[in-house]
């Protein structure tokens, strides 16, 4: 809390640091602020765009004269590949969930969670890598600028100022970001066109560039059937060029939909994001070829290489070799801008993913459900990253592929997939996968860094999430009571002096069952023969869910009234029911629990991995937390 504040000022800045807690993070939730697509592709795309800034470089030093076939391999992918998956991907979670949802609906219980946790592991590694990369490239192209004093050579300080710099935008709001972004995208483009456009006329104005690259070409590979082979080999290695797409779906929940949009299925907000998709996807394509094809021509083998004037910057050397300096700096500016804020979409999708899944899953505290305490855990991350890894842009490179690569090949699947019924998409989304699992596989086996970083990630996410479950396990979880009629009935006719509920372990059903037990009760706790008791009795559910709404159904077995139910955590739902009961009557229920044979500490670890143990402390603690006045709190009794 900022010092120096006073009461009223302190509690305006808790409103406005934690806004967003209280709202629903359900699966239709979205943000406050919606755009126009082409508006939120531009925050998408300086991520997707910003790669024209290294990519050509890149490609170069992969292929050699071969890159231009090289990025053409790459662009068949896009179009025809990850423009097709994620085509789907959108029609199937229209609210951001992206792949790893319909993943998550084909695997059930704690397989479902852990399969997400390792791939949000892997998506955290692409994000917060694609921020601390874009940023330390962005530093980069600062310290290489001929303009700029020496002064400025401290990459690490540099960046984590540009990091700040995104947290700040970030803090102020989503619509900001997206204003910033569309200005940033729209320059940078228009820049690219210009340059890339102006190398293909030279090109076509000094023919004799055609047949000297074609000559190093053949000379290179051999023969057109070696020059395909090498290319389908070598693509992989421009795969930061597929970069995008999963952002893209993340961030639907900021695309302005039709008026009348059904919730559930926003159609109008679908057709949009497909619109963001493909425009996207050709500006790039377009792009990629155009850079690939004239810088290979134009610029000299031996600037591409590590410390070349080339190196990482291939198209800005265009802009400074052939329009002068002043022009050439502009696109420097105007390179810097969008390689910083390329995190953003990255922070996007890192603010939409986490609400809507660990919170749900009980494996992140309440307050990750707020933007802008994301926003400065992220930004810490950043700040770490960087600092490990000293603002080295080739260091993090092979994390920021591998990231990508596993995003898109869990999507191909998870098409794949849902396909099911439908024979001919099956097949043909299936050798998509193959096609994206070859090129992971090879990407990490090249560079085995990226999957040792992406491990880092994933088990820093496991190991936070289960202690944040743990943490958690005493909360009363319950989003809402709804008994049926039979159920509600029985609570308001037991409104007498007392409320007494007696837990019962689901067993038989018969009538000699609850007799026994009612027995018990009125021995060990000396209830009064002439007063009604409710029997309630929950069985366990899918233990690994974490929230949910609680339902109640009434059952007469020969006189003996039971309240019924499912839950994946037992204790806090008769705590649950209990509240309820207290609400519905105006009377404070008194529950009856019997002694639990048995180590408490093997039921404490029951409780915590099946959601069952030893009931009656558990429940009371709940209570405990959830309602601070004692006097108001239900009574548990054991005997």
């Amino acid at each position: 809390m900022p010092f120096g504040l006073t009461i009223r000022q302190q509690r305006r800045f808790k409103l406005w640091f934690f806004e967003g807690l209280r709202d629903a993070v359900g699966p239709f939730a979205g943000p406050r602020h919606q755009s126009e697509w082409w508006q939120v592709m531009c925050l998408t795309g300086v991520d997707y765009f910003s790669t024209l800034g290294y990519q050509p470089g890149i490609a170069f030093l992969a292929a050699g004269f071969l890159s231009p076939i090289a990025t053409f391999v790459l662009v068949l992918l896009t179009l025809f590949g990850a423009l097709p998956t994620y085509s789907r991907v959108a029609e199937a979670s229209p609210h951001g969930q992206g792949s790893i949802s319909m993943l998550e609906e084909l695997l059930p219980r704690w397989k479902g969670k852990a399969f997400v946790l390792c791939l949000l592991g892997f998506a955290a590694t692409d994000f917060v890598i694609t921020i601390t990369l874009s940023a330390a490239d962005a530093s980069a192209h600062i310290i290489g600028n001929p303009f700029v004093p020496s002064s400025f050579d401290h990459p690490i300080l540099l960046t984590l100022v540009l990091l700040a710099g995104l947290a700040a935008v970030f803090l102020k709001g989503f619509k900001e970001a997206i204003g910033v972004a569309v200005g940033i995208v729209g320059v940078y483009l228009s820049l690219n066109v210009f340059v890339i456009g102006w190398g293909i006329v030279h090109i076509l104005e000094h023919p004799q560039l055609l047949p000297s690259w074609w000559g190093a070409l053949w000379a290179q590979q051999g023969s057109p059937l070696m020059m395909l082979a090498m290319a389908l080999l070598l693509f992989p290695k421009l795969a930061l060029g597929l970069s995008g797409f999963e952002t893209g779906v993340a961030v639907m929940p900021l695309i302005k939909g039709d008026p009348g949009d059904d919730p559930a299925h926003p159609k109008g907000r679908i057709r949009n994001a497909k619109k963001l998709l493909h425009t996207a996807a050709f500006i790039m394509s377009v792009l990629l070829m155009g850079s690939a094809f004239t810088t290979t021509l134009l610029v000299p083998p031996a600037a591409f290489k590590e410390g070349g004037e080339a190196s990482g910057r291939a198209l800005a050397y265009l802009a400074h070799q052939h329009f002068g300096e002043v022009f050439g700096t502009i696109y420097d500016l105007s390179t810097i801008a969008i390689l910083w804020f390329a995190g953003a979409s990255a922070m996007a999708g890192l603010l939409n993913l986490v609400p809507r899944y660990l919170p749900r899953y009980g494996m992140a505290p309440e307050w990750t459900k707020a933007t802008r305490p994301l926003v400065l855990l992220f930004g810490a991350i950043t700040v770490l990253i960087t600092v490990l890894f000293r603002a080295n842009v080739d260091a993090q490179g092979g994390a920021y592929a591998t990231g990508v690569l596993v995003l898109m090949t869990s999507a191909a699947l998870a098409v794949t997939l849902h396909a099911r019924d439908r024979r001919t998409e099956r097949l043909a989304f299936g050798a998509i996968t193959v096609v994206f699992v070859y090129t992971t596989v090879l990407n990490i086996f090249e560079r085995p860094e990226g999957i040792k970083i992406a491990s880092w990630f994933i088990l820093t996410i496991i190991g936070t999430s289960l202690v944040s479950r743990v943490l958690r396990s005493t909360e009363l979880r319950v989003q809402g009571v709804v008994p049926d009629e039979t159920a509600l009935r029985f609570i308001r006719e037991a409104a007498g002096a007392s409320v007494r509920i007696i837990a019962n372990r689901p067993d038989t059903g018969q009538p000699d069952e609850y007799a026994t037990k009612l027995r018990e009760a009125r021995e060990a706790h000396h209830l009064p023969e002439d007063e009604p008791v409710l029997f309630v009795e929950v069985r366990p559910g899918d233990v690994s869910d974490f929230r949910g709404t609680l339902s109640i159904t009434g059952a007469d077995v020969s006189g003996y009234r039971v309240l019924r139910s499912v839950s994946p955590a037992i204790p806090n739902a008769i705590a649950a029911l209990l509240l309820y009961i207290r609400d519905q009557t105006g009377k404070i229920p008194h529950a009856y629990f019997g002694w639990t044979e048995g180590n408490p500490l093997a039921y404490l670890l029951k409780f915590l991995a099946f959601g069952e143990g030893d009931t009656a402390p558990v429940t009371r603690e709940v209570l405990r937390q959830s309602e601070p006045n004692p006097l108001r709190r239900p009574r548990i009794h054991v005997g």
